[in-house]
């Protein structure tokens, strides 16, 4: 029975509230520098595709690496949102 009971314990992922705003801002920030990063290489495209010059890579790959970028930084806000949600972190702080 011990063996069942030492599986279930739950233990915080978290020291105290700082170590959760320190989390917070490190997600916001990688979603942030991400989120930048998929309109810069969208505009890359765009301008390789209407001048027809090759920019390092083709119109079309620029569009691609636009849009893993684009879900990186969708993976980094939602994990802002779930640790304010869930822990109980106001935005206004």
């Amino acid at each position: 029975m011990s063996f069942l009971k030492e599986e279930f314990e739950v233990e915080t992922p978290f020291k105290n509230r700082n170590d959760v705003e320190a989390e917070i801002r490190t997600c916001d920030r990688f979603g942030g520098i991400c989120q930048w990063a998929c309109f810069i290489f969208a505009a890359v495209g765009v301008l390789s595709d209407a001048v027809d010059v090759t920019i390092g890579l083709e119109s079309t790959s620029w569009f691609l690496l636009a849009i893993i970028v684009g879900i990186n930084a969708i993976i980094g806000h939602l994990h802002v949102v779930i640790a304010k949600h869930l822990l109980g972190i106001e935005a206004g702080e």
